[in-house]
């Protein structure tokens, strides 16, 4: 009977981890085709709409994983309005802009819940672990809300890395608007130039300003449109940029040369950050010194005396 259990509870753990792996797969191929509709979508002006629908993906039914993800979704997601909005502005910073990325979300998380659960009490009955009922119990449900919370913390972990990748390249392209500002060109047109040139080194730059510049294409207001894009990359230079070209375009002021004063002065809070983290190397690498490369210097240094040493009151 124990034999049966046992099987029983593995089979379960392996199909839910397998869950869990297509869900993240099957997440990266739906963004992957989000992107392609955008890229689809900005090329209708240049190359026409037959060439657009010949790359439009065919939809597909959806399979068991999706259903699945879907029913445990919509039983877990929240259902007032505020913590939905508030979870929205998560997934834009994080670049989730599907509309099923909330239902997705909180069904990989009770996914994620239900396999560590069933992964540790397939683990107590194959080692036949003697645990006692109480701590058994508390230890199933820090596993099931460690599971239940995991997705939160590589949603948190891709957010940074976002911010990051977007904050490494804004000088760059603030450098670049000022070039196509000064060369004649309009602000919407330096911005979809920028953002095209943008794509190679840094995709996350591209994305915020190609969707920036469709959102003004659109008929947005340029305001409003900069304070969205604030708002989903939610940096103080980001913001300060945006508030610095709102006064500018109200107060009727060259825009050429604001955007060259904020280029300087990023680029040097670029070289003050990296001036910082190499000041805090000294620091970093004081332990690792002492823990591996001091011993292993003294017993170089030390070795060759000490065995002489012993060998000579060993002969005496």
């Amino acid at each position: 009977m124990v034999v049966v259990v046992i099987a029983i509870s593995a089979f379960v753990a392996v199909m839910l981890i397998a869950l869990v792996a297509g869900l993240l797969l099957h997440q990266k191929e739906r963004q992957a085709v989000l992107e392609a509709k955008v890229k689809d979508f900005s090329g209708i002006a240049a190359y026409g709409i037959g060439r657009a629908a010949a790359r439009q993906p065919s939809e597909e039914a959806p399979g068991l994983l999706a259903r699945v993800t879907t029913y445990l979704g919509n039983l877990v997601k929240p259902q007032k309005k505020d913590e939905v909005s508030l979870l929205q502005k998560r997934f834009l910073r994080a670049g989730l802009r599907s509309h099923s990325t909330l239902v997705t979300f909180f069904g990989a998380k009770a996914l994620c819940g239900l396999c560590l659960s069933t992964v540790f009490i397939a683990a107590l009955l194959l080692f036949r672990l003697h645990v006692p009922t109480l701590t058994a119990m508390m230890l199933l449900i820090v596993f099931s809300f460690a599971g239940f919370y995991a997705p939160n913390m590589w949603l948190s972990m891709r957010t940074s890395r976002r911010r990051e990748s977007f904050l490494r390249s804004f000088p760059d392209a603030l450098d670049l608007l000022v070039v196509c500002v000064e060369a004649g060109m309009g602000l919407d047109g330096a911005i979809k130039r920028v953002g095209e040139e943008m794509s190679i080194s840094s995709k996350v730059l591209s994305e915020e300003f190609g969707l920036l510049n469709l959102e003004m294409r659109a008929g947005k207001d340029r305001k409003d449109a900069m304070k969205d894009l604030a708002d989903r990359i939610n940096l103080d230079e980001v913001n300060t940029w945006v508030n610095l070209l709102i006064q500018t375009d109200r107060f009727g002021t060259g825009i050429a040369q604001a955007l060259r004063v904020h280029s300087d002065s990023m680029r040097t809070k670029r070289v003050q950050h990296v001036e910082e983290i190499a000041s805090r190397l000294p620091v970093k690498l004081l332990f690792p010194t002492i823990l591996f490369i001091f011993p292993s210097f003294f017993l170089v240094i030390l070795g060759p005396a000490m065995i002489r040493v012993w060998r000579i009151w060993s002969g005496g």
